[in-house]
């Protein structure tokens, strides 16, 4: 069974820094794109960042410059780091691998 498990959430305050992280099952983390969602409350969710198998990645406009995304192999971890964070960055952050999903980290940015 694929898991992806999540951690890293929490409270910080805006202009603040975290870092999450989404371990995942061995043998599907390697050949696949792994992403990270966000869904704020009354929102939809929405595509932050992506990163292919080869390291290609691809993020929303409103995380740009602001957010990276990383993966190791060696560890099947995916990771986000999180920099500069604003309110409007509140949310639950999800990790993605095809069609498996993480149970989502509660991520509150406030003063």
């Amino acid at each position: 069974q694929v898991q992806l498990v999540e951690s890293g959430g929490g409270l910080v305050q805006p202009g603040g820094s975290l870092r999450l992280s989404c371990a995942a099952s061995r043998s599907l983390f390697l050949f696949n794109t792994m992403s990270w969602y966000r869904q704020a409350p009354g929102k939809e969710r929405e595509l932050v960042a992506t990163i292919t198998s080869g390291g290609t990645t691809q993020y929303a406009d409103s995380v740009k410059g602001r957010f990276t995304i990383s993966r190791d192999n060696a560890k099947t971890t995916v990771y986000l780091q999180m920099n500069s964070l604003k309110p409007e960055d509140t949310a639950v952050y999800y990790c993605r691998m095809i069609e498996y999903w993480g149970q989502g980290t509660q991520v509150t940015v406030s003063s």
